[in-house]
């Protein structure tokens, strides 16, 4: 029987669960990112903090917001298994844990933790630095959202692969998002947006193209929503930008 091969962004992006106290509150995503003080998981700032971004209201119907959080790792040196670990949100009262973006602060939805119990687990990490090979994403170019809509997996606990477009142009200065045209729904805050090519001929940023011999990804940004219900266009924050917060831990 010949051994299952895993496209290695299926168990990058985590499932993750906020709670009060034991209460479960909601599900999201995030992944692993490596920092001069150690490994972080970056989310949304909406899933640690519980609140709508816009109006501050509980995101929750039970209107509590979460003080921790459920983290499904991948289990140490068994790929295909996973452990639970829980994090704190905060120090102390009204003191969160989690880092913002040096300069947006809390208009960036999206933050990193630091990870403190990672006892048996393995990282498979995200560069945002260095996202990957240039490969051309432009308007209208194939992506994907890497996660867990409603809280479902793709089996065990790898993330489910939403596709979709690139909706605005991805490359303006000064712009940290850009949106996307693609079917996501609730749970998939914080996923990994991707291009995912499966290998032979693949158009290059800056013309010409390059020959692979296998499958080839480039790290996007961070899924962060709809811009609103009625719509299936969502925001990405982009990779530059969370390099910037990781760089400021």
């Amino acid at each position: 029987m010949s051994q299952i091969q895993l496209a290695a962004p299926s168990f990058q992006s985590l499932h993750i669960k906020m709670r009060f106290g034991s209460q479960d509150l909601s599900t999201g995503t995030g992944f692993v990112v490596q920092s001069g003080s150690g490994p972080l998981l970056v989310t949304n700032r909406h899933n640690v903090t519980g609140r709508n971004p816009h109006t501050g209201q509980p995101l929750s119907k039970t209107a509590g917001v979460p003080d921790n959080i459920v983290i499904m790792h991948n289990q140490k040196g068994r790929l295909g298994n996973w452990i639970s670990r829980e994090e704190p949100l905060f120090v102390a009262e009204n003191q969160p844990r989690w880092h913002e973006h040096p300069q947006m602060g809390a208009k960036a939805d999206f933050v990193a933790l630091p990870l403190s119990n990672t006892i048996d687990v393995d990282f498979y990490m995200y560069d945002p630095s260095q996202p990957g090979a240039d490969i051309l994403v432009g308007p209208a170019d194939v992506l994907s959202v890497v996660g867990f809509p409603f809280g479902l997996t793709g089996g065990g606990s790898l993330a489910i692969w939403a596709t979709g477009f690139v909706a605005s142009e991805p490359d303006l200065p000064d712009q940290p998002t850009f949106l996307i045209d693609c079917r996501s729904r609730q749970g998939q805050s914080g996923s990994a947006v991707i291009a995912h090519r499966g290998g032979g001929m693949v158009a290059m940023a800056g013309g010409g193209s390059s020959v692979f011999s296998g499958p080839v990804t480039r790290f996007l940004g961070i899924y962060s929503g709809r811009i609103n219900a009625e719509s299936d266009l969502g925001i990405v924050w982009k990779a530059s930008a969370i390099a910037e917060l990781i760089a400021d831990v």
